[in-house]
């Protein structure tokens, strides 16, 4: 997928995490945010599901396991999300070690957990083999 397709498909993705957002606010569990994410989502026929196992490989090919991505969205977009109340380092470690070992490259780590909706994408630069921030998002409705 091209660049603007997958900017237009991150965009969605933030529109539907706004309105949800806004409807629930802050202050409930991550399992409640990830089905009314991915409830808006199926709405538009963006999601692949909740809880996706996705296989983890080896530096080989081998697979060595599995992990489950909170959401994927058009088949290799990992959407993890969290309900805290601040971001930590740890997550966004997470993310990135979900990107190195399911051969997947992009995606973004949600938080709804704060009065202010934080939304970061992040994609794998295949040459350099380093993290890029495309986007960060807070926003909070007065």
């Amino acid at each position: 997928m091209k660049e603007s397709g997958i900017s237009r498909l991150c965009d969605m993705v933030r529109e539907c995490s706004f309105a949800l957002h806004n409807h629930l606010r802050h202050g409930h569990l991550e399992k409640v945010y990830e089905n009314g994410l991915v409830h808006r989502l199926r709405k538009l026929d963006l999601s692949d599901g909740q809880q996706i196992t996705v296989p983890v490989y080896d530096d080989g090919g081998t697979i060595l396991g599995d992990l489950h991505a909170d959401l994927l969205v058009s088949e290799d977009r990992i959407v993890e999300l969290k309900g805290a109340f601040a971001i930590c380092g740890d997550y966004l470690g997470q993310l990135i070690g979900y990107f190195r070992s399911s051969r997947k490259r992009d995606g973004l780590l949600i938080n709804f957990g704060n009065p202010r909706l934080y939304i970061q994408r992040y994609a794998l630069d295949p040459i350099q083999l380093i993290f890029v921030l495309f986007c960060a998002i807070s926003w909070q409705k007065n």
